[in-house]
């Protein structure tokens, strides 16, 4: 299990996450799953779960989870070249669940997927032997000012041309406009997976957006497992837990001064105090335990 818990090896991870950058410039334009307008590369959809087996995987999660404000969800499947293949809400239409969470589903999607990566990394010496998994959630530390990854969230910004395309009477649907588009754009916190078939191998990403970052990550977590997309036995992370190796981490204290909150009251909640691990989350009201979500397969 490779495990990332110091900060020169958080480092290491930053300058990974530069290259990845890069290549999410590359991949970023407003084509289609066919390669059309400025997009290129052709989508890998056709491979990934269809609109009524997210929706359905959603509803399940929903069904397991009640931490957070217990709300309606969104959720995105993007491919492993950033185009969006689905989106689905749980609602009973699409006012159910906050509006503006649709394009956040989709963002954390986009994130995930572009800064997780599997065994095929690993050639001639370099990358990943047993590839690396990184949620969104496990992002939020590093952009804080002074952090190793700070600016970040700022580097590769949505096509608001593909997010906000109507009709919007067609969001959620299978017909959804930001379908066989790249949205781009990064979110750091959580709510955002890697999607693992079988063999470890990454084929996309999930978002989840409606709730707080925690329940996000929580639904995410357990839309993954319903999908059976989580195949990360194995898989290298930050949390600690080679059960879970890109879970949440609540690892976020009061900075030496006193200053900074942990994201929970009444603990405190201004500011951001420190995560040993480098790559903790603030708690969030009525969040759950990281143990509790299921384990990888």
């Amino acid at each position: 299990m490779f495990n990332i818990r110091s900060f020169s090896a958080a480092t290491a991870v930053l300058l990974a996450i530069s290259c990845a950058i890069t290549g999410l410039h590359a991949q970023n334009g407003n084509g289609n799953a066919n390669g059309n307008g400025n997009g290129n590369g052709n989508s890998s959809c056709a491979d990934l779960p269809g609109h009524s087996a997210l929706a359905t995987a959603l509803a399940t999660a929903l069904a397991n989870e009640n931490s957070g404000f217990n709300n309606q969800m969104w959720a995105t499947i993007v491919d492993r070249d950033g185009v969006v293949c689905e989106v689905a809400f749980s609602g009973v239409n699409r006012g159910a669940q906050w509006p503006a969470s649709r394009v956040l589903s989709a963002q954390k999607a986009n994130t995930a997927n572009g800064f997780s990566l599997d065994p095929s990394s690993h050639s001639n010496g370099k990358g990943q032997a047993n590839g690396l998994a990184l949620s969104t959630a496990n992002l939020f530390t590093g952009v804080q000012p002074g952090g190793f990854l700070f600016g970040l969230q700022e580097s590769n910004p949505v096509d608001t041309g593909v997010a906000y395309k109507g009709p919007s009477s067609n969001y959620g649907q299978a017909n959804d406009p930001m379908v066989g588009n790249k949205i781009g754009g990064l979110n750091v916190f959580g709510g955002g997976l890697g999607l693992y078939a079988p063999g470890k191998v990454l084929v996309g990403g999930l978002g989840v957006s409606g709730d707080t970052p925690c329940t996000d990550h929580d639904i995410a977590w357990r839309t993954r497992h319903a999908l059976g997309l989580d195949h990360l036995a194995g898989v290298g992370g930050v949390s600690g837990d080679a059960a879970r190796p890109d879970n949440i981490i609540y690892d976020i204290v009061a900075n030496p001064d006193g200053t900074g909150g942990t994201g929970q009251s009444p603990a405190g909640s201004g500011g951001v105090g420190t995560s040993p691990s480098g790559f903790g989350h603030p708690k969030c009201v009525n969040f759950a335990a990281p143990n509790t979500l299921p384990a990888v397969q």
